[in-house]
């Protein structure tokens, strides 16, 4: 838990809090935040001084649709070697998972970068194919070795990856969830920059903090929000100012601006958003298992989006907690998920079952 140092500045930035005696309710979008609030103890902290914060869609294995789940299982059992982070192997479709297929035989990898699946590639002939997820802080290194054409012919990859002002527009626009002030990922600042999102206080008018991820810095991400809605201001607010800067990161952006294009695309939980997933541009069509693996793909089953009773999609729009869904903790286990918000480290239902008997200091 907290230090003793840091448990005194932690109840010193509570009491703040607790003095501008502001009730309000925020979001995040980013599963290492969840994790920081919920294993330290500040959800009912928080509570004791008027803040809920509720978890958006920040995980991006959670994020990820059943469709492209199911994609990347056809190509597994047609044939094609698939390399793939540890949290989707166990992914749970109406098909299977990834697990299942290797089971079953087909040839599934967990890797740790994409510079593992590259290697992989060149120590054998049939196709190999990296499944590459994650907002954009995992995106520019996706584009390293395609930009330094560094790969050999039987290798591509399927992206899933997408972007996070997207999807903040989408909350705001669907009206369901009633939030006062937003909690920025710190990791996608230091590649975006403070820029992006900007127009959602102009547009909607509503306050953000872009936050680091010790438990201070959570605290201090809410005084902040706190202190302006007090002061009625709607601003974008740096608190992660040791590695965030305006500009972002400018290199990783280049890299990410020269190798892909937006494409409109469905997330777990939510209709098509549009301009909110990356897809690779024509030169990289070689590469792209999406082309290369086109005929597998129609091969594809339909699939549903999510197992029957499973509120996954709920819970990444903040609607509900984790705990509220009738499965959680019987049906719906880390050891037998129900949907990738149990499967995740940073997924909200994994959080919640690991953290469940942590008290609040």
């Amino acid at each position: 838990m907290f230090k003793l140092r840091d448990e005194t500045t932690a109840r010193k930035i509570l009491d703040k809090i607790h003095d501008l005696n502001v009730k309000c309710t925020f979001m995040h979008v980013c599963g290492t935040h969840q994790d920081t609030i919920v294993r330290f103890g500040l959800e009912p902290m928080l509570k004791n001084v008027g803040v809920e914060i509720r978890q958006g869609p920040g995980c991006p294995v959670c994020v990820t649709t059943s469709k492209e789940m199911a994609d990347i299982i056809t190509m597994a059992r047609n044939g094609t070697t698939i390399c793939v982070f540890g949290d989707m192997m166990r992914i749970p479709t109406t098909i299977g998972s990834l697990n299942d297929a290797k089971i079953d035989g087909a040839d599934v990898r967990v890797v740790y970068s994409i510079k593992d699946a590259v290697r992989m590639a060149r120590e054998q002939k049939n196709d190999l194919t990296f499944v590459s997820v994650g907002f954009e802080t995992t995106a520019p290194s996706t584009c390293v070795p395609l930009q330094n054409d560094d790969v050999p012919e039987n290798f591509s990859i399927y992206s899933c990856h997408r972007i996070c002002p997207p999807v903040l527009e989408k909350i705001f626009t669907m009206g369901e969830t009633k939030i006062q002030g937003l909690i920025d990922p710190g990791h996608v600042a230091t590649i975006t920059g403070t820029e992006v999102f900007w127009p959602f206080t102009t547009k909607y008018h509503i306050p953000q903090v872009i936050a680091g991820f010790e438990p201070l810095d959570i605290l201090m991400s809410v005084y902040m929000l706190c202190k302006q809605i007090k002061e009625r201001r709607a601003e974008v607010e740096n608190e992660y100012t040791r590695l965030v800067k305006s500009k972002g990161n400018p290199k990783a952006r280049k890299l990410m601006s020269e190798t892909f294009n937006l494409e409109d695309r469905r997330w777990r939980g939510f209709p098509i958003i549009k301009k909110s997933a990356l897809t690779f541009k024509e030169k990289f069509s070689a590469h792209d298992a999406v082309k290369v693996h086109e005929d597998i793909l129609t091969k594809t089953p339909d699939v549903e989006s999510e197992a029957n009773g499973c509120r996954c999609g709920e819970v990444l729009r903040g609607l509900i907690r984790s705990e509220e869904c009738p499965m959680f903790g019987s049906v719906c286990r880390p050891s037998n998920p129900s949907g990738p918000c149990m499967v995740s480290s940073e997924g909200n239902c994994n959080i919640a079952f690991r953290f469940s008997k942590l008290k609040s200091i």
